[in-house]
């Protein structure tokens, strides 16, 4: 009796292993959004939201190292405004709203502070085991 059930559970272990791992690797990425009402005014509130991500996205367009990019890609600012005036409203939203999470030289802060994070952990384990670290010239 004991060996069956041993056998079930490892059954029922290896098929929950499965699924996960299959659910695990087939799941497709998803968005969440809120949606706009149907009242009146929405429209005067989307275009009024519209003209404050686009006028983002051109201080973003207009700095020197941008343009600059942009021109070597061979896009003049007209080509550049008439690909922007072609975004539906939503996706002009979420490009402003990733322009804020942008970081240009990098998350140098957040490197530096994990590193120092490590270290303070290596020292106070180091210190609660009674370890000691000795270098030594070597000749």
């Amino acid at each position: 009796m004991n060996r069956i059930r041993l056998l079930l559970k490892k059954v029922l272990v290896v098929y929950l292993v499965i699924w996960v791992l299959v659910f695990g690797f087939f799941t497709s990425n998803s968005t969440a959004m809120l949606i706009t009402s149907g009242f009146p005014g929405t429209q005067d509130n989307s275009l009024i939201q519209r003209e404050k991500d686009l006028q983002k996205i051109q201080v973003l367009l207009e700095s020197k190292l941008i343009s600059q990019r942009l021109s070597d890609l061979g896009f003049t600012a007209d080509e550049i405004q008439a690909r922007l005036a072609q975004l539906p409203d939503d996706q002009v939203h979420q490009v402003a709203q990733h322009l804020d999470s942008l970081q240009t030289g990098g998350d140098a802060l957040g490197i530096v502070v994990a590193l120092l994070v490590i270290a303070i952990l290596v020292v106070g384990l180091l210190w609660l085991t009674q370890h000691k670290v000795i270098v030594t010239k070597s000749k």
